[in-house]
């Protein structure tokens, strides 16, 4: 897979949290980001793998087939230690297939809290005077796919933090509110794009898929 400065790249997603990120990463290869919002009647897809590469992966090979153009497409979310790994894979929808971030962040609280409150379960401690939970990261996993060649360039990322008692930051999107980073003191939703992308599982993922483009440059 060979792509060159000036060649678009679609990115399999509506969000523009994400396309935002997205595109700012891939500027320094003086590449063209659209995503799923520049292009009508995609087909539809329905995210049933049981781990985010396999998402991700289908996800990039039905929007490229499509357009027949390269596609980058990614599955993240949030494994949360007391929860067995919940949301995982069904972060977007864990409080339903039409639920808004806001709505997950709320079923993520009410499900902590009633762990919180259960003898022997997961103890809040405090912070920087906020409430945290127990143990958690983000996981991203990318995978660009060229339909020329049919084949696939696929990375990983994650990031440690915990899980916050109440949302903080007006950034970000997702569970940002939510994930506390010990080593800087502040919620995901508290950071800048940049300071975010420098530390994020999707900026790990990011920098590890650019560095195999290079590569093959």
């Amino acid at each position: 897979m060979l792509l060159q400065s000036g060649q678009v790249v679609v990115v399999a997603t509506g969000n523009a949290g994400k396309v935002k990120e997205f595109a700012h990463a891939f500027a320094e290869l003086g590449m063209e980001v659209r995503s799923l919002r520049d292009y009508e009647g995609l087909p539809e897809i329905v995210e049933d793998g049981d781990t985010f590469q396999a998402n991700a992966r289908k996800k990039a090979k039905i929007i490229g087939d499509a357009l027949g153009l390269p596609v980058l497409a990614d599955d993240s979310g949030l494994c949360v230690d007391a929860l067995g790994g919940a949301p995982g894979v069904y972060s977007a929808r864990y409080a339903g297939e039409d639920a808004t971030d806001a709505d997950n962040n709320a079923k993520l609280l009410r499900e902590l809290k009633k762990l919180a409150g259960a003898a022997g379960d997961i103890p809040a401690s405090e912070a920087h005077g906020v409430v945290l939970f127990g143990g958690a990261r983000f996981k991203c996993a990318l995978a660009l796919y060229d339909p020329e060649s049919g084949t696939f360039i696929d990375a990983e990322g994650a990031v440690e933090g915990r899980v916050l008692s109440s949302p903080r930051g007006e950034g970000g999107f997702g569970y940002d509110p939510l994930f506390w980073l010990p080593e800087l003191g502040r919620a995901m939703a508290e950071l800048t794009t940049e300071e975010k992308q420098a530390i994020s599982h999707r900026g790990a993922a990011l920098r590890e898929l650019l560095a195999a483009l290079r590569q093959k440059a």
